[in-house]
């Protein structure tokens, strides 16, 4: 049976079926384990009632007892990894229900209404999605330091009335720009089939085979884990094989099982808010496309240069109501603003901002974890001039440093450095001139990258808050790092020479600003003369915008 196209009831029966399919694997890795255990019991029982003698029976039930504890141990260890590794968490921050008492109330009503559990717990992430994630493993609830492991909630069985456990319900995580950017009723919407979700989670045989899955996922990624020393990789590489081995026996069940819970989720929530749903399916691909324009073209400029800008999710609604005004595909969304946004359900929004904005930079860029002297947040309304500013500038001196690395500095040239050096190199040399300077400029920027990335998490603790890196944009080749340098000399030039300033475009960040309009035709002649040695056509552009080249520059 396919889990696509299944109905609610049919999709909750197979999941069901397939993780019992999960939990026969389980159950058939546990009987293999105890077979040769078995086996020496039965050898026991009959060398004690006299049925079997003889040397040849004695040195059999010998063997079979040593294999029988060889088997144990190593089962007994597999199980102990699989146990104690630490299943993968999506990097969250947490919302109290004192920090947010109006959302716990929209989604526990939507629980109610949807006749599900309700989420344990609510959490912001940095990324447009929004899922369920069960942390009730005992690495993540404290069983390891004597608490008892939350992976159970008293209960009340309906049919009999008697008290039982059912397990814990999952944590509701919420992308952090859908909150800003949607509406309340838009956002009750979207999580409707996510909260539905917690109906099958609260199933027993669904939640222990996902419990088994995820332990031995975690298993193989300890097994994996780089810098082991020889004695532990020899028994965690054994480790690894047996869990690699019954997760291919449960991958097919385990797809099949996750299509059946979408499935039944996806169904029960048909019946909530669906034409309000349709509507903001619209605005989900809107906010991906706005937040991942702020991130690549606002936010890795700034935390390139040590800086965070602490409020990404506020910035996002700036970039996404910019997109509406030029695409013409989303006209009339920005009509939407006068509405009541999601981030009103907060208590303290400007805090939960900087929190999940700290987050984005240290899963996309590698940051530290708290601010510091080398870290530091940035207003929107201080990023033109402290990010954007500051670029241009610490990209012009690394300029002319490698220019000087080259030798190219002549005693007829001012000592300040000028964007007519720059052009004159570039125009006077061949390709080799171009190569040269961009091969040092790409080192000179992979040195510094290299010296400020953050340390590699150890191998050691199984347990460590290891946040996984996201690079946002591929590593940029010497011609792409040659034109955004040229680019931020001749900006320095127009704010020095010209009178211009340095500006943000929600979409397209850094922006020269010249008589408080945006240029966006500097890329083309920069270009030609990077590719092509040929200056004319940015001489014309300096000229248009009054841009003295012979003028020397301030560099940071």
């Amino acid at each position: 049976m396919s889990g696509t196209g299944m109905g609610g009831e049919a999709g909750a029966q197979h999941a069901r079926s397939r993780a019992l399919a999960v939990l026969r694997i389980r159950s058939r890795a546990l009987a293999v384990a105890l077979l040769p255990a078995a086996v020496a019991v039965v050898l026991i029982v009959a060398a004690a009632q006299g049925r079997i003698e003889g040397s040849g029976w004695d040195s059999a039930r010998w063997a079979v007892i040593a294999t029988a504890l060889l088997v144990l141990l190593l089962a007994a260890a597999v199980a102990a990894v699989i146990v104690r590794a630490r299943p993968a968490l999506s990097p969250t921050v947490d919302l109290a229900e004192s920090a947010a008492p109006d959302l716990y109330r929209l989604v526990r009503d939507l629980a109610e209404r949807l006749d599900v559990p309700p989420p344990s717990a609510i959490a912001l992430t940095p990324d447009c999605d929004s899922w369920l994630e069960d942390r009730t493993h005992p690495a993540h609830t404290g069983a390891g330091q004597g608490a008892m492991p939350a992976r159970f909630i008293r209960g009340a069985d309906v049919r009999s009335g008697r008290a039982r456990r059912v397990p814990a319900a999952p944590v509701l995580v919420i992308g952090s720009p859908f909150m800003w950017w949607m509406r309340v009723g838009e956002l009750r919407a979207i999580l409707a089939p996510v909260v539905a979700g917690t109906g099958p989670s609260a199933h027993p045989d669904i939640a222990a085979a996902r419990r088994f899955v995820r332990g031995l996922d975690a298993a193989v990624g300890v097994a994996a884990r780089p810098g082991l020393g020889l004695l532990r990789r020899i028994p965690l590489g054994f480790v690894g094989s047996i869990a690699r081995l019954l997760l291919r026996g449960c991958r097919v069940h385990a797809a099949e099982m996750e299509r059946g819970v979408a499935a039944a989720a996806s169904e029960r929530a048909q019946a909530v808010d669906y034409g309000v749903r349709i509507v903001a399916q619209e605005q989900v691909g809107l906010a991906y496309a706005g937040w991942d324009r702020l991130l690549t073209r606002v936010a890795l400029p700034a935390w390139r240069m040590g800086r965070w800008p602490s409020r990404l999710d506020a910035g996002v609604v700036s970039a996404l109501t910019e997109l509406s005004r030029r695409d013409r595909l989303a006209e009339g969304f920005a009509s939407r603003l006068g509405e009541r946004p999601a981030c009103d359900l907060l208590e303290e929004p400007g805090a939960a901002d900087e929190a999940t904005s700290l987050l984005a930079a240290r899963l996309f860029h590698g940051g530290p974890a708290e601010p510091g002297p080398a870290w530091a947040p940035v207003d929107w309304a201080a990023y033109p001039e402290e990010v954007v500013d500051r670029k241009w500038r610490t990209e012009a001196a690394r300029l002319h440093r490698v220019l000087d690395a080259l030798g190219e500095r002549r005693d007829t040239e001012p000592a300040a450095p000028t964007l007519a050096r720059v052009i004159d190199h570039l125009t006077a040399s061949d390709g080799e001139a171009g190569e040269r300077l961009a091969a040092g400029i790409a080192a000179e920027v992979a040195g510094e990258e290299a010296a400020s990335a953050p340390p590699a998490p150890g191998p050691e603790s199984w347990g460590a808050d290891a946040v996984p890196l996201f690079p946002l944009q591929p590593p940029r080749t010497g011609r792409e790092l040659l034109a955004d340098h040229v680019t931020a000399m001749v900006c320095c030039a127009a704010v020095d020479t010209a009178g211009a300033l340095p500006g943000l475009d929600w979409l397209d960040g850094p922006s020269l600003l010249v008589d408080d309009v945006r240029r966006s035709d500097l890329a083309s002649p920069v270009l030609t003369l990077v590719e092509d040695g040929d200056a004319d056509a940015l001489r014309t552009w300096l000229s248009s915008v009054g841009i003295r080249p012979e003028k020397p520059v301030r560099l940071v």
